[in-house]
């Protein structure tokens, strides 16, 4: 898929003031600083269409942005930053549950996760509760040009094994650096598919 066009719609922290559910729609979300923010830059090709910022945090509210004037890419607050209040945590996490149970023609979540770490039990409690919530998610691992070949793989591998635990089968995982631009015609590739095959009822 080629990005021709993309442009910053609106920003709020209200689900109901999304524009219409009327295009197919994909949400990134993902622990702060897992570089939600640069890797919505790499694959649409716009250096400063998502804000990227050094202190992890600073994404509060639901962010849309229409592409090729076709569908939307939504960068979601980050989940999990220890350094906000018990409040604010609480405030990110009614904005997060509130759009991804409530948005209608969300398509699928992407779920990035530090490819540099081993699995981390709160990004594996999300997924868990997406899984029992019915939502469409795949894992988007950011930072490989950090990780050889074979760290790469096993990272996929340690997240699988964990997850069938607890689930039959485990969700796609793309391998990703914004850095290097590392799975951009890849995932992009999967939601032009997805805009093919699936529907908005």
């Amino acid at each position: 898929m080629e990005i021709k066009k993309a442009e910053f719609i609106v920003s709020n922290a209200d689900v109901s003031k999304c524009p219409p559910s009327d295009r197919h729609e994909y949400a990134f979300i993902g622990r702060s600083n897992v570089g939600k923010s640069s890797l919505i830059n790499m694959l649409t090709n716009r250096k400063e269409l998502a804000k990227t910022a050094v202190k992890p945090g600073k994404t509060q509210l639901i962010n849309h942005f229409l592409i090729n004037n076709e569908w939307y890419m939504v960068d979601l607050p980050g989940y999990g930053y220890a350094r906000t209040s018990k409040s604010t945590r609480g405030k990110f996490e009614k904005i997060i549950c509130d759009y991804i149970l409530k948005r209608d023609n969300l398509i699928c979540l992407f779920v990035l996760i530090d490819s540099r770490h081993k699995p981390l039990q709160i990004d594996l409690e999300f997924m868990e509760w997406l899984g029992e919530n019915g939502v469409p998610f795949v894992m988007v691992f950011t930072k490989a040009d950090k990780l050889t070949a074979s760290e790469r793989q096993r990272c996929i591998e340690d997240y699988h094994n964990m997850m069938l635990d607890t689930w039959e089968t485990t969700p796609m995982a793309f391998m990703t650096s914004s850095e290097k631009r590392l799975g951009r015609e890849e995932v992009l590739d999967y939601i032009d598919e997805l805009n093919r095959t699936v529907s908005i009822e």
